[in-house]
């Protein structure tokens, strides 16, 4: 399964990808300046909400391109993809690190930059990657 280092390594393969610290504390990585996965710790408010199905270890917040595709995460039967009132109507999802496999993290990471990097530079990594 994942950790942060996987994260990292992952998300550093990724041009233009930038590692901040954000104003509460945990890590963010933008391409270009545009937030594409991070840190997410529970709060009270997502702890409650979620009750007992709440993981105890790492969650990574990744943007997904749109409601559907974070519909179709979340139906996935797994446990590894979750959500919380906060992100209703967004199109984020929540990931338990301790649950994903090392080459969903990937996939969703790729997906999540891809999203959310200018056209060009995308394009770019999409011919290069071939």
């Amino acid at each position: 399964m994942a950790d942060w280092d996987d994260v990292r390594t992952l998300v550093t393969a990724m041009p233009d990808t930038e590692e901040r610290t954000s104003k509460r504390g945990p890590l963010e990585w933008r391409v270009r300046n545009n937030l594409f996965v991070w840190e997410r710790p529970l709060r009270r408010g997502d702890l409650t909400a979620l009750g007992p199905d709440a993981p105890e270890g790492p969650v990574l917040a990744a943007r997904v391109p749109d409601v559907v595709a974070k519909e179709a995460l979340l139906a996935d039967l797994s446990g590894v993809y979750f959500t919380t009132p906060h992100f209703d109507g967004y199109a984020i999802v929540l990931v338990d690190l301790d649950r994903v496999p090392r080459d969903e993290l990937e996939e969703l990471i790729v997906e999540a930059w891809l999203d959310r990097a200018p056209k060009r530079v995308a394009k770019a990594w999409l011919d290069a990657a071939g």
